[in-house]
């Protein structure tokens, strides 16, 4: 019997608290209700969409952030206790941006004892020289890094490629392209690569940033931050995560709501002709739950939807 447990017990009958104990073991509970969250979401989106299969080799790839590390970490727990056998292979591409500490993250991964590929590949110099000063350098990057890690999962035999996106990652990206790019497209838990030749999965699709962020506090994970672009201001990206973190903090509950739209498409009601053949709508004559209520009121329950019953439109 824990000897936090009976001296908590012993405080609660006598009315005497041991402050610092109570607060570590409250600490204790909350990390493992993240623990177990983090868990059951990672599982929950690989069984739904059915991302690792038996004898895949996955191919994890970790950049040195929050997110990666968060994505392997609770990969590895799931695979403990997995009912199907697969393998979990991490792979770092070194940009060989100035000053990057190429050393954390091979001793990292040797303390795990988990198979690793670091592959070195000046994208740096080829970004810098190409983008002129003050433009955003994601998009080129991240075409350089894609064609490097599909030859590199090749080269290691991988079945599926592990990206470390998460909740609000496809939230943002569902936002930039209705913003900036005219299309209601967001970013899939799970697509064959631009090149037909490997599938990419993103296990983190379920989970919250920050709970990734508390995870990464707790586990004191080795961050290693982006000099490329992650000093970078006003990128589109940045500007939408501020507004959504807006949202959230003044209506609790809209990102939620949000995200759960995602998995609720009805394209009979949007005005895509190409998803929804609207020239041959015809009357039938039997009535259709789905069907349009063209003069009544849109109605929204207030608690399926917190916090936008305060907004003003």
């Amino acid at each position: 019997m824990s000897a936090v447990w009976i001296k908590d017990e012993i405080a609660s009958e006598t009315g005497q608290t041991d402050a610092p104990a109570a607060k570590q073991l409250k600490i204790e509970r909350e990390t493992h209700k993240l623990e177990k969250r983090l868990c059951r979401q990672v599982g929950q989106a690989i069984m739904d969409f059915n991302m690792i299969e038996e004898g895949d080799r996955v191919m994890v790839c970790v950049s040195g952030g929050k997110d990666s590390y968060g994505l392997l970490d609770i990969l590895l727990k799931l695979q403990a206790r997995a009912p199907i056998n697969f393998e979990l292979i991490a792979v770092n591409l070194d940009q060989k941006q100035p000053g990057f500490p190429a050393h954390i993250l091979p001793e990292y991964l040797k303390k795990l004892g988990l198979p690793f590929h670091i592959e070195t590949q000046d994208t740096y110099s080829i970004v810098k020289k190409v983008i002129a000063e003050g433009k955003t350098m994601c998009s080129l990057c991240s075409r350089l890094r894609r064609g490097i890690l599909y030859r590199v999962a090749d080269q290691l035999k991988i079945t599926k490629i592990a990206l470390g996106h998460h909740r609000d990652d496809m939230l943002q990206t569902f936002f930039l392209n209705m913003f900036f790019g005219g299309k209601l497209k967001g970013m899939p838990p799970k697509l064959v690569s631009d090149d037909g030749g490997h599938i990419v999965i993103r296990p983190l699709a379920n989970v919250a940033e920050k709970d990734l962020t508390r995870w990464a506090a707790h586990r004191q994970f080795p961050i290693i931050p982006c000099s490329l672009c992650g000093s970078q201001e006003n990128l589109q990206r940045q500007q939408i995560g501020n507004m959504l973190r807006e949202w959230e903090k003044k209506y609790p509950g809209r990102i939620e709501s949000m995200f759960t739209a995602l998995h609720n498409v009805v394209p009979s009601h949007l005005m895509d002709a190409t998803r929804h053949n609207f020239k041959v709508i015809k009357t039938t004559g039997v009535p259709d739950a789905d069907g349009d209520k063209v003069f009544d009121e849109e109605e929204f329950a207030p608690a399926s939807l917190p916090g936008l019953q305060a907004l003003k439109i």
